[in-house]
């Protein structure tokens, strides 16, 4: 059974209480506290997507394997939530600094090619043809 027309597969409430072995009133308890959001068909039935099921395994390792209470699990699930928040904004960032670092090596490639005149080095050194009177070696 599909919802929203993603294509992606649901699973109903009674299929996610047997397969992870959790009283269905436990789902709807994480439900009402927030930690869940399964969506919906028409009849009102719950559908659980991928996402609500992986979301699922990790309320049931934090409160089953480690003893963190709900408000705790809460707790985790936002920090987790801001963090992937903020781990996107640095690789906006850093893809961001990298184009504009390609972009200011093009412009500098570009105005150091147009700034020099080509030349060799003995044009850039100046000679004086002056000859001293005593010896007539030049005078540099």
């Amino acid at each position: 059974m599909s919802a929203k027309g993603t294509g992606q597969g649901y699973v109903m409430i009674s299929a996610v209480a047997q397969r992870y072995n959790i009283h269905p009133q436990t789902l709807r308890l994480y439900e009402r506290e927030g930690l869940l959001k399964p969506s919906r068909t028409n009849g009102n039935t719950r559908l659980y997507s991928d996402a609500d099921l992986e979301q699922l395994e990790t309320i049931l390792t934090l409160t089953r394997e480690l003893g963190v209470n709900l408000a705790g699990v809460e707790i985790i699930l936002n920090m987790r939530r801001k963090m992937d928040r903020m781990q996107d904004e640095v690789n906006e960032f850093m893809s961001y600094a990298k184009q504009e670092l390609a972009r200011g090596l093009g412009d500098w490639e570009q105005r150091l090619g147009t700034a020099l005149v080509r030349s060799s080095p003995t044009d850039l050194v100046r000679v004086d043809r002056q000859v001293a009177a005593d010896d007539g070696e030049p005078l540099l």
